[in-house]
């Protein structure tokens, strides 16, 4: 009866696939939309240049609390995910020339979905903002 509920049909891997990329945008969308959009609603409640603390607790509380909310969406996703497959796991991939002999350990710790995906966010993010800083930036000191 669990093999069937969970069985390997390409509905069940689209659908998990649709999930998971689900999950990887609302990751992504920690670091891009969710600032960008809070700087915009800030920079659209101030009148001046020169603003008093009022759009920047509007912004900071906007991200604290749209973060939050991204957070339970991804928890749902993760569940849903896990509905569908059986399993909140990533396979193994751990190479076998990195196993010691005496590695004698059956059950090896496996990355769940949710911190693949958290992961992942993470390392896209700060491999573009290097870029960014190093390439396209330009330098802050004055040129002569």
């Amino acid at each position: 009866m669990e093999a069937e509920l969970h069985s390997h049909s390409p509905s069940r891997g689209l659908a998990a696939s649709v999930v998971f990329f689900a999950m990887l945008m609302a990751a992504l969308s920690l670091w891009t939309v969710v600032p960008v959009a809070w700087l915009y609603i800030g920079s659209m409640v101030s009148h001046t240049q020169f603003p008093a603390g009022g759009p920047y607790l509007v912004v900071a509380a906007g991200i604290v609390v749209s973060v939050a909310i991204v957070g339970w969406l991804i928890a749902r996703l993760n569940a849903l995910y896990m509905r569908i497959t059986g399993s909140n796991r990533v396979s193994s991939m751990r190479p076998s020339w990195l196993k010691s002999m005496r590695d004698t350990s059956n059950a090896p710790r496996t990355t769940t979905v949710v911190e693949a995906v958290l992961m992942g966010s993470v390392m896209l993010a700060a491999s573009v903002f290097a870029v960014w800083f190093f390439l396209l930036a330009g330098s802050p000191l004055p040129s002569q």
